[in-house]
């Protein structure tokens, strides 16, 4: 069982480290994620989405 990722970690970051191709994580509509976006902002967003 591994650890919930970092909410700091930036998207590049995370994808570096997991050996994810670039552009793995993507927005909702389908394009790739900024590399600087944060793992918490994600989250939160998801969060607010899934409430509606």
């Amino acid at each position: 069982m591994s650890r919930k990722t970092r909410s700091d970690c930036t998207v590049g970051s995370f994808e570096k480290s997991h050996g994810l191709p670039p552009g793995t994580i993507r927005n909702k509509d389908g394009r790739d994620t900024r590399s600087d976006k944060r793992i918490g902002t994600i989250r939160k967003e998801n969060d607010k989405n899934n409430k509606k």
